[in-house]
């Protein structure tokens, strides 16, 4: 995997925690078919998940700073 530089991660984590954001304050008002709710649902399951994995890469950075 390449390595990304810290403020790599924290631009890409700021970008989709508003994303999510979006998404997630869109959910409740839509009124589409079930296959464009579901699609919905997946999407901010998944960038939950991205969310989570870039918190915890920069964690592990900022460990390995401390070592160092």
């Amino acid at each position: 995997m390449t390595p990304f530089t810290r403020p790599e991660l924290q631009e890409a984590r700021r970008a989709i925690a508003s994303l999510l954001y979006k998404c997630e304050k869109v959910q409740p008002k839509l009124s589409a078919s079930p296959s464009q709710a579901t699609l919905l649902r997946r999407r901010i399951e998944a960038l939950r998940i991205s969310l989570a994995l870039i918190e915890r890469e920069l964690a592990q950075a900022g460990d390995a700073a401390d070592r160092e």
